[in-house]
């Protein structure tokens, strides 16, 4: 009952492990239970997960990550029935291991040397080793199952070291064998046949055939060889590129776009309301809460309503960095679960869990943390492409610890996305109504196979007030019925001359500026000036350019009649600079396709890195402020040049229309 195999990623592997059991056994048919439930299993049923990797990779980090985590798991005694397959020919390309494997799992060196094996002879961490000899096939086949049927009796990890294998091939076309190894190397690496060997083993030593069949048999599987060769090559081949972005991620699942007063602000925009410039519908009446309230009821129903949804990530059963997931880990027993504070594992175990029918929400600490399994999310992004659909990793990443905030300087105020690459679809909220519509549509697109992300503000987890004390940034929840789709945008104001485009932190900013603005005469009222909420970050969604067309100069929804209409900023909490911020590659694809309106600016936070116990770096509302400025001063550039051009096209003589022409 082996699950797979794979080269140097082994958290996948690890993650199948972890819950390949318990997922494979379903539910009893009364309903008692989940797909999580922990059941007895037939010992001769229970799943294997069992991934390959060479003496080189050893010294890679998703084997290192990975072997430890299992390490922890036996330590722990939670059940991770994993094989690691580790082959040892001495050669990693051109670099020799020189026998490196061998003292990396000899507990004798390893108890007294310092390294990764420190520990391995204390019985309470140490995973099992089954040596075999790569050259006898008979070795390997005794020791493979030896190592499996352990792993599966014991619902625990073990490793099996294929000693003294002969490498038959380079690593590559590419690779000049002859460069690093002598005459001498190469044909004595040639002389060497394990299938020769073994044939004589069975003829002579297990009387298992005679010579002429088995050179029967290995001439059928030649053939059979040349065939799959054939069939392969004439396979339909990709020749647009088209058919390579169908397949980055499995189809999105429709979601109805939410109807017109749904996808209004939370706040109101007459700056004469002195109340809590709530905007709530009927529907939505209840007790207004601050977002990280809401997140933390949107998870739990999310546990509730899909019994395959498990929630993973560091210090997430106590409530997690945030209370995000307070009190959760109490009310779904088993589904809310501690990994150790390693990104790549984690992000690594979610894939597992994914290829074996679960739906994980995986939690990042914080948003700079990504980085530490920057490599895993490339690999579990690509999945889908790379197996054209077959291999879909659905499932949501929850990334917080992002933007404003005081504590822990930088590397806890991450305001950069930029891991975004095709495959994930990038989401940031800023309020916790529209974080519920949105997760909602997240967990139904993870479970339809795509790989979602959302990314969290710190500083709107607990915000109360818009302006002053107002309660402005509090909601109610929104009906289990609401979802948001990633093409639904929230305008706050739908008459302005002006628009600002922003998300997450930069709603907030862009409404305290437009409050300034109000209040210093630079727009008549706060309805001059309209700020739109674009959660979608990974594309433009078809709602901003549905919105944007109500802010070109030429609009008919624009004032004509007034010089300074028309116009939008876009304002990005992420710092300024290539790669840095998504906005900026949205106002390209927005050009690209003649959905920008003609005046436009942009703003965003200063390219350099947020100090600790200080704001100073972020997108603030002066910034705003100032950015507004430069956009009316290129409204009224931008009409004196079409009066300029106007008037010289009324003066041209014959002779200058000529050569114009």
């Amino acid at each position: 009952k082996l699950l797979g195999e794979g080269e140097s990623q082994c958290a996948s592997h690890c993650g199948r492990a972890l819950r390949g059991e318990q997922f494979l056994n379903p539910p009893p048919e009364d309903g008692d239970g989940d797909a999580c439930s922990k059941q007895r299993t037939p010992v001769a049923d229970r799943p294997v997960s069992y991934v390959t990797l060479g003496d080189g990779s050893l010294h890679n980090g998703h084997f290192l990550s990975s072997y430890n985590l299992a390490r922890h798991a036996r330590y722990r005694r939670i059940k991770c029935p994993v094989v690691f397959g580790i082959s040892d020919n001495g050669l990693s390309i051109s670099y020799s291991t020189d026998g490196y494997a061998q003292a990396l799992f000899n507990p004798d060196i390893g108890a007294g040397g310092g390294g990764p094996g420190v520990g391995m002879s204390d019985e309470s961490t140490s995973i099992p080793i089954f040596r075999a000899n790569g050259t006898d096939m008979l070795d390997v086949y005794d020791k493979t199952l030896r190592a499996a049927e352990y792993s599966r009796r014991q619902s625990s990890p073990s490793l099996i070291l294929y000693r003294e294998i002969t490498r038959r091939f380079g690593h590559a076309a590419t690779d000049r064998q002859r460069a690093y190894l002598s005459e001498d190397d190469v044909r004595s690496m040639t002389e060497s046949d394990v299938v020769s060997g073994a044939v004589i083993q069975a003829v002579e030593d297990m009387g298992a055939g005679t010579y002429a069949e088995w050179r029967d048999r290995f001439e059928e599987l030649g053939h059979m060889a040349s065939k799959a060769f054939e069939s392969a090559a004439d396979e339909e081949k990709i020749v647009r590129r088209e058919d390579t972005m169908d397949r980055v991620s499995s189809p999105m699942v429709p979601v109805s776009r939410l109807p017109t007063d749904m996808v209004k602000g939370i706040v109101d925009a007459d700056p004469d309301e002195t109340t809590a410039m709530k905007k709530v519908s009927s529907k939505n009446v209840g007790k207004l809460e601050v977002m990280r309230k809401h997140m933390t009821r949107a998870v739990s129903e999310s546990l509730e309503r899909n019994p395959d949804v498990v929630y993973i990530g560091e210090d997430v059963e106590h409530g997690g960095y945030y209370l995000v997931t307070d009190g959760l880990a109490a009310a779904h027993p088993g589904r809310v679960v501690d990994f150790p504070p390693d990104e790549t594992t984690l992000l690594g175990a979610a894939v597992g869990y994914s290829q074996v029918g679960l739906t994980p929400v995986v939690e990042i600490p914080y948003a700079k943390y990504l980085d530490c399994g920057a490599d895993m999310f490339y690999e579990l992004a690509i999945s889908n492409w790379l197996t054209d659909g077959r291999t879909p990793n659905g499932m949501v990443v929850r990334v917080q610890g992002f933007d404003r905030g005081v504590f822990g300087g930088n590397f806890h105020t991450h305001n950069m996305i930029n891991h975004m690459p095709p495959g994930v679809d990038v989401v940031c909220y800023s309020n916790g109504r529209d974080y519920a519509r949105g997760f909602r549509n997240a967990v139904k697109q993870a479970k339809g196979g795509r790989v979602v992300m959302l990314v969290d503000c710190t500083h709107l987890l607990n915000l109360r007030h818009l302006n002053g004390r107002d309660r402005g940034w509090e909601t109610s929840y929104p009906p289990k019925d609401e979802i948001m789709g990633f093409d639904d945008v929230i305008r706050y104001g739908t008459s302005g001359k002006r628009a600002v485009v922003t998300y997450g932190n930069g709603v907030v900013t862009a409404l305290q500026a437009r409050r300034v603005l109000s209040e210093n005469g630079t727009i008549e009222n706060e309805s001059d000036l309209d700020v739109i909420d674009c959660p979608l970050l990974s594309s433009v969604p078809s709602g901003l350019k549905e919105a944007l067309a109500d802010y070109s100069s030429s609009s008919s929804s624009s004032s004509s009649s007034n010089p300074n209409s028309g116009g939008v900023l876009f304002a990005d909490i992420c710092k300024e600079g290539p790669g840095s911020n998504p906005l900026s590659a949205m106002v390209t694809e927005l050009r690209r396709t003649d959905d920008l309106p003609d005046i436009w600016d942009f703003v965003a936070a200063p390219r350099t890195y947020n100090p600790l116990g200080n704001t100073v770096t972020f997108l603030n509302v002066e910034d705003v402020v100032e950015a507004y400025g430069r956009l009316v001063k290129r409204g009224k550039e931008g009409k004196n040049s079409q009066e300029e051009a106007s008037t010289k096209e009324e003066e041209r003589g014959p002779e200058e229309e000529r050569v114009a022409q």
